[in-house]
């Protein structure tokens, strides 16, 4: 009988395809660590909201802008309901609504459907008119 010979075939080493998860672990478990740590040493941020308040005494002279919810405003005298005023001259009609005096307060009331970017173009307007006083009318109740 013939002798054969296995030469190299028992030494081959297999590669692995796995990924070690070790290093990972102990660098989620140090992470955790320092999270836990300093949670409790960071300060939480007080917000002072606005609050709601009836005023006691109505003013004698009031200038309201009303927006309805097809975003057209409309200025209200003391009360008596006004001709639409179109943005850019909204300013000017203000002005001769307050007549020189500045510190009229400007109530804005706007329809619920009204977008928010309109109330806030409307009282960016009303900054650079020079208005000091602006008021956003509130309704009480659930309705």
């Amino acid at each position: 009988m013939a002798a054969v010979s296995h030469r190299g075939h028992g030494s081959r080493r297999r590669t692995i395809n796995e990924i070690n998860m070790v290093p990972f672990i102990d660098v989620m478990l140090v992470l955790l660590i320092i999270f836990m740590v300093t949670a409790p040493l960071i300060t939480t941020g007080v917000v002072d909201l606005p609050s709601v308040g009836a005023s006691s005494k109505r003013p004698d002279h009031v200038v309201e802008l009303v927006v309805g919810s097809d975003e057209r405003v409309k200025l209200r005298i003391d009360g008596k309901d006004g001709a639409p005023v179109a943005l850019r001259d909204i300013a000017a009609r203000v002005g001769e609504a307050q007549g020189g005096d500045i510190a009229v307060p400007v109530v804005i009331s706007a329809d619920r459907a009204v977008k928010y970017e309109t109330v806030v173009k409307l009282m960016d307007t009303l900054q650079r008119a020079g208005v000091q006083r602006v008021a956003l009318s509130v309704k009480n109740g659930k309705s």
